[in-house]
């Protein structure tokens, strides 16, 4: 039994084996292995494995860190992260929620008893769940029923139904989700479904969930949408996100949602969309923190204790003189979240404002900018023009989406950036 593309491993073997590093030592035991069910006729994804280490911790281990399975071992590679495991709303435990499962198959209704779930590797090298070893309920004097090896597909149950289950019904499975773990739902379901969940979800909700998706999908959505609904829509997301997505669209579709939007959020999106996409001021959001120098730090802290921003957004404000909409007034300086914590609450921001690291301007290339993020370990960094006016601030996160590839959302959440970072 090995990992070679093609060949088929049972899960109940694996409940218990060893897991090792490439020189031999034992990081702990599987005792589970979880799964993200998926829309239409695609398989389950295996997401990675839970395995058991010292202390009787739990941890998730993703697939892309396993090198080979057999009979009687693991071999893991790379750094694992020893958080302790919680499962997510999208996801299955195939050990702890399939196994002994009863599920009724799809020609004839009859019902059969999950005994085990094989996975196997494509082309691409992901693992999928392919067979099930499934017993049927014994009849007269017969304790048990016969066993077979059917597909994943001839049975009920092991994906996101779309033709039976009723839109409420699959929002309420779907309600709960991360947004990013919503978003590759939708993915997988057909344009169809897609388009009826996207409605019936909430203006923010939605809003949080096209931030996530693919180019293709988030596009489809927005043009399938009302036109009044789209731009609500687009005036919950971030402008620099909303700035992305509109710079996608046809033009006529993107200058017609810009004129049904309240005009300071379109000025917004206008002003993000003059510049290039890998620049500081086409990566810039234009909603950070702002303070007037008369501003305390209690007011500060307040400020940054929003559950709205992104933890970025909130390790630091920004003082400038009015107007503090951006483009601000004269930008005065900065003051990081570690340093509000450590003064009196009612001393001036002006007062602790830090100044000696430049701003960078909004034509900075991107290259540059991460240089500036590596050389300084910032997590945001401001964007003022000629004249000293606050435009914006490029977050750490804003510099990752666009170094990332192009495609990197068509991965599951589990496989991006949960290398090590779960």
């Amino acid at each position: 039994m090995t990992n070679a593309a093609g060949t088929r491993v049972f899960l109940a073997r694996l409940a218990g084996v060893g897991a090792f590093e490439p020189n031999g030592d034992q990081v702990g035991r599987v005792r589970d292995v979880v799964v993200m069910l998926r829309g239409g006729h695609q398989p389950p994804r295996v997401l990675g494995l839970v395995l058991e280490v010292s202390g009787r911790r739990r941890i998730f281990v993703p697939m892309t860190r396993v090198t080979s399975i057999d009979a009687s071992q693991v071999i893991l590679t790379g750094t694992l992260n020893m958080r302790r495991f919680e499962q997510r709303s999208s996801e299955t435990l195939v050990m702890s929620e399939l196994f002994d499962r009863r599920v009724d198959l799809v020609d004839g209704g009859d019902s059969v008893t999950i005994m085990d779930v094989s996975i196997e590797q494509d082309r691409s090298r992901d693992w999928l769940v392919s067979e099930l070893f499934v017993r049927r309920s014994g009849t007269g004097l017969r304790r048990r029923g016969e066993s077979t090896v059917i597909d994943w597909n001839e049975v009920n149950g092991l994906n996101l139904t779309e033709r039976d289950q009723g839109i409420e019904n699959l929002l309420a499975t779907l309600d709960k989700m991360r947004a990013a773990d919503l978003a590759n739902a939708l993915h997988d379901l057909t344009p169809k479904r897609r388009l009826e969940v996207a409605r019936g979800l909430d203006d923010e909700r939605l809003a949080d969930v096209l931030e996530e998706l693919p180019e293709d999908d988030r596009v489809e959505i927005l043009q399938m949408l009302e036109v009044e609904r789209a731009a609500d829509v687009l005036e919950e997301m971030d402008p620099d996100d909303a700035a992305d997505l509109i710079s996608e669209l046809p033009p006529a579709t993107a200058a017609d949602l810009l004129e049904r939007m309240e005009p300071e959020e379109a000025d917004d999106i206008r002003r993000l969309l003059s510049y290039g996409d890998y620049t500081a001021g086409g990566m810039m959001t234009t909603e950070p923190v702002v303070l007037s120098p008369d501003a305390t730090v209690a007011e500060a802290l307040a400020r940054v204790r929003s559950s709205d921003l992104s933890p970025s957004l909130a390790a630091q404000v920004y003082v400038v003189r009015p107007p503090l909409e951006t483009p601000t007034g004269r930008y005065l300086g900065t003051t990081h979240f570690q340093r509000l914590l450590r003064e009196p609450p009612g001393t001036l921001v002006s007062a602790i404002v830090e100044s000696d690291l430049e701003p960078i301007g909004p034509l900075t290339p991107i290259a540059e900018v991460t240089r500036y993020f590596a050389t300084y370990n910032l997590v945001a960094i401001p964007v003022v023009d000629e004249g000293d006016h606050l435009l914006g601030v490029v977050t750490v996160d804003d510099l990752i989406d666009h170094m990332l590839p192009e495609d990197w959302r068509d991965t599951t959440s589990r496989d991006v950036g949960v290398t090590d970072g779960y």
